[in-house]
């Protein structure tokens, strides 16, 4: 399917209601992927490829439908954020650029609800919002909390957290009045717009979450380098926002250590991702000189042939496993809703991370934790070394 790319494809994106796929890469290419019918073969289906002119000349880095799957905004590092809309006459798709004020490359962009507003975090340090409004698209858009008159490429907001950062993520919350973004420097703000806006800076101690993705207006769930997702939520009042917690209880890691316990940022022992023997023994060379802690033995790759395991998941120093009390072993890389309930909330939540894991998390468990409820389970289902071809 993705043979039309010739370098690594940076970003992949569904649209659900029209079931067309649109995927970017370094290569500077995006394409949507359209199902139809297989000329050779007529009872099978295929995935056909539009191009799309993106007119960009550094790699593209993500992508993301429009709520209404009429369009699609693709950031790149060319200092730009194209605007993608379909062109019947031509059968491809051509793009308006979103390009001032804009430093740096853009790593992150997520939709507002109305289909017009574009949230975006870059490398110089800001989180923007911009209007994608296309006159032959799009209707006029009802004024909202950004602003009433929204031409194309308006910027209705630009915020920066507290010490600065790449901004890795940004979200809209489900009413699209409230923004969140994450950034490098361990920081979630959450921005309520307005003459005089409130921003809340949380200042994490742990490390930088890459990707967050709110499950109602008042929580949203983040995730990074530390290998676990946690629950940020207020009680009302928008001063209020604090971390709740990890929504990894441990126990489902599959360490065989018998000192499993949760891996909550701010309790005692720090992240979770530093709570390895591998860790403390690069920590024993650099303070004692030493090579090896006690002495012990050289370190082995565990294979599936001793772990059950699909891939390799940790190191043994002298028997003991060095796998992170953690279900996910390395930096998740992307949370997205999974599952709505009837209600239209956010009933389950699915992380992917670079050890190759797609998990479902429960969110129910999440709403346990923030009321501060005892919840069992939290994992509704865990996939690991999944494989698609």
């Amino acid at each position: 399917m993705v043979l039309q790319h010739d370098k690594l494809i940076t970003s992949i994106d569904w649209a659900p209601t029209t079931n067309r796929i649109v995927t970017c890469s370094q290569d500077r290419n995006a394409y949507v992927w359209t199902q139809v019918p297989d000329p050779l073969q007529g009872n099978a289906l295929i995935w056909k490829p539009t191009l799309v002119l993106l007119r960009i000349n550094r790699a593209a880095t993500a992508v993301r439908w429009s709520p209404k799957e009429d369009k699609f905004a693709v950031a790149s590092g060319a200092r730009a954020i194209a605007i993608c809309s379909f062109d019947a006459d031509n059968d491809w798709w051509v793009s308006k650029q979103l390009k001032k004020p804009i430093r740096s490359t853009v790593l992150s962009i997520d939709w507002h609800p109305n289909n017009v507003l574009l949230a975006a975090g870059s490398a110089d340090f800001k989180a923007r919002v911009f209007s994608a409004y296309i006159k032959d698209v799009d209707k006029k858009p009802s004024p909202t909390v950004w602003g009433e008159k929204l031409p194309f490429n308006t910027v209705c907001g630009e915020y920066s957290s507290s010490t600065g950062g790449w901004v890795h993520a940004v979200g809209f919350s489900p009413s699209g009045d409230v923004l969140a973004f994450a950034s490098h420097d361990s920081s979630i703000t959450v921005v309520y717009p307005g003459p005089t806006p409130t921003i809340i800076s949380l200042k994490q101690n742990t490390l930088p979450y890459l990707s967050l993705s709110w499950v109602s207006e008042d929580t949203l769930i983040a995730a990074g380098h530390d290998c676990q997702p946690v629950i940020f939520s207020h009680a009302g009042d928008e001063n209020s926002w604090r971390l709740i917690g990890s929504m990894d209880d441990g126990a489902t890691a599959g360490s065989t250590s018998s000192q499993i316990r949760s891996p909550r940022p701010g309790v005692a022992g720090g992240p979770g991702r530093l709570n390895t023997e591998a860790f403390n023994r690069f920590k024993l060379a650099d303070s004692r000189g030493g090579s090896t802690p006690g002495g012990l033995a050289s370190p082995q790759v565990l294979t599936a042939q001793s772990t059950g395991s699909s891939s390799p998941i940790g190191s043994t120093f002298g028997g003991s496993i060095s796998e992170m009390m953690t279900v996910c072993q390395n930096p998740i890389t992307s949370v997205r809703p999974y599952e709505w309930a009837e209600d239209g909330s956010v009933a389950k939540v699915s992380s992917s991370s670079v050890d190759g894991k797609l998990v479902i998390w429960n969110v129910d468990f999440a709403a346990a934790a923030a009321n501060g409820a005892a919840a069992a389970g939290g994992l509704a289902s865990k996939f690991g070394g999944l494989r698609v071809r």
